[in-house]
């Protein structure tokens, strides 16, 4: 008896929103490079992971862990983001502040950012800082939210492609 250990097929995406809603996206996509202008590109990335691996957006973790890997970012560091609290040592407290900030502002069933979280990013980030982190966090909730409900197939994204 052969047995054999195959994926399980790939899902078909939804829609196309880039196809059908193009200003739409091009508006997006504007947003998207206007949001992480000054900061860490490294940073931007952790933050783009943690936000998507709460959303559960499978496209969006493909695309940026493999521009984090591109860009230099550990696989040991990408992994353990989603224990983050648990894995401290492995991130700077700027880096922390940015993780927990984000949560933050993406899971919102609270109605609010806790004070607390707010003023440790405030402490991390200068104003203009973080305004830009704020937009970034926005901004991949949006690209979650369409990835998601579209259905975008993860695992053919080569870094850089969307560039």
């Amino acid at each position: 008896m052969t047995t054999t250990h195959e994926h399980a097929p790939e899902h078909t995406p939804r829609m196309h929103m880039a196809k059908l809603a193009p200003e739409v996206y091009k508006a997006v996509l504007a947003l998207e490079l206007a949001s992480k202008k000054g900061l860490d590109p490294a940073l931007v990335e952790l933050v783009k992971i943690r936000a998507s691996q709460i959303n559960h957006c499978a496209f969006c973790l493909d695309m940026h862990s493999k521009d984090a890997i591109a860009a230099g970012e550990s696989v040991e560091r990408i992994v353990q983001l989603g224990a983050w609290e648990e894995s401290r040592h492995f991130y700077t407290e700027r880096e922390l502040a940015a993780i927990e900030f984000t949560e933050a502002v993406t899971v919102l069933t609270d109605g609010f950012v806790p004070d607390e979280v707010y003023e440790k990013a405030a402490e991390q980030f200068e104003e203009r800082e973080l305004a830009q982190l704020i937009a970034v966090i926005a901004t991949i909730n949006v690209w979650n939210r369409i990835g998601v409900t579209t259905r975008m197939v993860p695992g053919h994204y080569k870094p850089g492609m969307y560039k």
